[in-house]
């Protein structure tokens, strides 16, 4: 028998079955028997892959793991039970395309939504578990994948269990817009309520980890670990680049640096991850088994304790009547005017706008200034101290623009870097020590994306701020008095209630950099101000914030006076209505005021 005359039985790329020729000078090879490293470039054999934990035999570079397959990993065989498998998101800003997009990646990807969450065990040991999926939107985090942490940890609260979650996400879901960043602070409130009741967080940091994820729950944890090599940073390397206008230094970003900055309690390679976890719940059993004291607040301790548990839904329609119930404690007290969204955008940045340090002159007396973090400097980008509102003292802290380009330059263009929400935390627990109420002014374009910002951890900071906040024992009001920009506005923002002045925004980032993400045309910036819906007008109909307040226009230091007596008015009945809480009711209604927020 010739040579020519033998053939293999194989599937063409159309699928069909068809016959090629062994001696042929192009093989075709079985569909899906072979993969290319993405890291070296070398051809690999699928199964193979499978088998080493999803590993490249030739370079060791870590390919991307599917949410199930991840949950086998680690979980014992046969534990694993799903929770809010059919919790899917809305589309809050009726953003164009976005539900079939959803639908075309519930299709392709077999999932709902860009988390599994459950209960498993790991070496005997329960836990509730949580693995972001980066083929949904990349893992993004919008309503419905907060909604789904929130729930799991509530639940671990309840029943407490540790929680473990797995991380990869490219960040804030941009076709959510300002549902999606308010994601971060419900999340980081849930585990601020778990941690109270004593009980074990691990994050686990796989590659891609940035922005809302990683200033929020994925570095909370009491313990974080990471594979090798993962990328984890709050602004992605292009950002940076960008900012600083010269390239990174090579592994800038990747876990090693984060371990060598103290960011993170370890790096694991993922054949021992399993093992590692199960040492890290076994040495925290005993904790789990001991009596919660009286003294724990607002965290679920029995099951005859009171705690919130978001009821069994396929969507967030129940969600949105327990809003509607509760309704908004505010009112809408501007006129009504028909401004563009971008020409809102354009006057919260005028050059002329009061800043913060107006505010603190006109509201306040006797103000001191405090300075420093206590780790590292004194961020100018952010001013506070303790002052005295119609005579009772009070913390203040604003986010700090310039009056002119020598002051801009000065505080950074009110860009805050760690230090500055560091400082700015120090001031919140030292107000919750002598028991004042804290009033915070936001203001800034967003946190500064730099390296250094990157090396102090950035991300960690907004995230400590945020959940920090959630929890804090006395009374505390933010207003938004110009931009509010991102994890960065957020991070000074989770208060009891939230203002905003009339042509103040309050974004997920800035219209530009929403343009440039998903249109690729950072010019449509106008376009996408109308999209976000960004305005006060906008978010106070979604209950982002309770009070509106009207502005002159212009509006100038020179009328700052017609905004400020209106203001202190309001100061005052918000500190008669807060002030007569007890720390419990407090930390219970601020919890409550994000948990019905969509």
């Amino acid at each position: 028998m010739k040579l020519d005359n033998v053939f293999k039985k194989t599937r063409r790329p159309s699928g069909r079955k068809g016959y090629i020729s062994l001696n042929s000078s192009k093989p075709e090879v079985p569909e899906g028997l072979l993969r290319k490293c993405n890291k070296c470039g070398s051809g690999i054999m699928a199964e193979d892959v499978k088998k080493d934990y999803y590993i490249c035999p030739k370079c060791g570079g870590y390919f991307r793991v599917h949410a199930y397959r991840r949950i086998e990993m680690v979980a014992d065989e046969g534990t694993f039970e799903e929770w809010d498998q059919g919790l899917t998101s809305p589309n809050p800003l009726e953003y164009k395309g976005y539900e079939e997009k959803l639908c075309s990646l519930q299709e392709k990807t077999g999932l709902n939504e860009a988390i599994v969450t459950g209960k498993a065990s790991i070496d005997g040991t329960e836990t509730v578990i949580g693995v972001c999926d980066g083929r949904f939107l990349m893992a993004s985090m919008g309503e419905a994948v907060g909604e789904k942490i929130a729930r799991a940890v509530e639940r671990a609260t309840k029943l407490r269990l540790p929680v473990i979650l797995f991380a990869c996400s490219g960040g804030a879901r941009m076709q959510e817009g300002i549902v999606s960043l308010m994601q971060m602070a419900k999340t980081s409130a849930a585990l601020k309520r778990h941690s109270d009741a004593g009980l074990l967080y691990i994050s686990v940091l796989t590659d891609p980890t940035t922005g809302g994820v990683t200033a929020s729950f994925a570095m909370l944890g009491d313990v974080i670990l990471a594979e090798p090599k993962a990328l984890i940073g709050f602004a992605g390397p292009r950002v940076i680049e960008q900012t600083i206008g010269e390239k990174l230094p090579k592994g800038f970003q990747q876990s090693e640096f984060l371990l060598e900055h103290g960011f993170i309690d370890g790096i694991v390679e993922r054949p021992q991850m399993k093992e590692t976890l199960a040492q890290i719940l076994m040495l925290h059993e005993d904790g789990r088994n001991v009596t919660c004291k009286e003294d724990v607040k607002g965290a679920a301790c029995s099951e005859d304790r009171e705690s919130v548990v978001m009821p069994e839904v396929s969507d967030m329609s129940e969600i949105r009547r327990m809003r509607d119930r509760a309704g908004l404690s505010g009112e809408l007290s501007v006129s009504h005017r028909s401004a563009e969204a971008w020409d809102r955008v354009l006057r919260s940045r005028m050059n002329d706008r009061p800043v913060g340090s107006d505010y603190f002159r006109a509201l306040f007396t006797d103000f001191i200034e405090f300075h420093g973090d206590r780790y590292f400097a004194d961020d100018k980008a952010i001013i506070g101290g303790i002052a005295r509102f119609r005579g009772r003292p009070v913390t203040v802290i604003a986010q700090a623009k310039g009056r002119n380009t020598k002051e801009n330059i000065e505080r950074n263009f009110g860009m805050p870097s760690p230090d500055g929400y560091r400082k700015a935390l120090r001031l919140m627990k030292q107000a919750e020590k002598f028991r004042r109420p804290v009033i915070c002014f936001v203001d800034t374009p967003g946190a500064f994306c730099g390296l250094e910002a990157e090396e102090r951890g950035q991300g960690e900071a907004i995230a400590r701020n945020i959940y920090e906040m959630s929890g804090l024992k006395v009374p505390v009001l933010s207003v938004i008095i110009g931009e509010g920009g991102s994890g960065g506005a957020l991070a000074m923002a989770v208060a009891d209630e939230v203002w905003m002045l009339e042509n103040a925004v309050y974004s997920i980032l800035s219209p530009e950099g929403f343009a440039s993400i998903l249109w690729k045309d950072s010019s449509k910036a106008k376009e996408a101000a109308e999209v976000m819906r960004l305005t006060a007008e906008d978010l106070y109909r979604m209950g982002i914030v309770e009070q509106v307040l009207a502005e002159p226009s212009p509006y100038t230091i020179e009328n700052l006076k017609n905004v400020t007596s209106v203001l202190e008015s309001k100061i005052e009945q918000f500190l008669d209505r807060y002030g007569v809480m007890s720390e419990e009711e407090l930390v219970q209604h601020r919890y409550s005021r994000f948990r019905r927020m969509y």
